[in-house]
């Protein structure tokens, strides 16, 4: 079993407490203690909305240490997805998704290097993408994208949902060659993370 360390972000003590719980049930789902939450490998950060507040404390913890995180909310804006992206989300789902498995499963794919976003929320992030191609990419000269044949499946197999080990797996590639892959694919895209590399190729036609 392989076990994955979590820190829980939140604004309510009663809710940080509540998401603690639910993880502490899953037996290879290990709670950090706040005052050792760099040792985390996943964070989940839980909030009724991406209020200032909120982000404010998403925000520190993407500052402390790059981390995939999943986020618990029941309400987005369309324009708090990019932010959110950029703070390193991963995978949104509803509080709900607390008791009913689905946060388990979040987490065990984040820490694998997967990705899961709401189909229309990722309609909202590609969106975003366009914009950002149009307005400042193509008229900085940065639209090409230069991605070579295994890098683009790679980027299809990520679109679906796949996380690393998957992605090994399915193209017989170990997996330090496929997070060799990803890297070079957000760095060249200069994407702050899958889901944001997702949307530009999927803006730019690649996949």
């Amino acid at each position: 079993m392989n076990l994955v360390q979590v820190g829980v972000c939140a604004i309510d003590p009663i809710t940080k407490a509540g998401v603690a719980n639910c993880l502490a049930a899953e037996p290879d789902l290990i709670v950090v203690p706040q005052q050792q939450q760099l040792r985390a490998e996943v964070v989940v950060a839980a909030f009724e909305r991406l209020s200032t507040a909120a982000l404010q404390e998403m925000r520190a913890s993407a500052a402390e240490v790059r981390r995939p995180t999943v986020l618990l909310i029941n309400e987005i804006k369309d324009g708090d997805l990019p932010t959110a992206v950029g703070c390193g989300v991963v995978a949104i789902l509803p509080r709900a998704a607390c008791v009913d498995g689905r946060l388990g499963r979040a987490v065990r794919s984040a820490a694998a290097g997967g990705a899961h976003l709401p189909p229309n929320l990722l309609g909202q992030l590609v969106e975003h993408t366009e914009r950002l191609y149009r307005e400042v990419l193509e008229p900085s000269g940065l639209a090409g994208v230069g991605l070579d044949p295994r890098e683009i499946e790679v980027l299809r197999l990520m679109a679906d949902g796949l996380d690393t080990i998957e992605i090994a797996r399915s193209l017989s590639y170990s997996e330090r060659t496929v997070k060799k892959i990803i890297f070079a694919i957000t760095t060249r895209l200069r994407a702050r993370n899958r889901p944001q590399a997702v949307a530009y190729a999927l803006r730019a036609g690649v996949i």
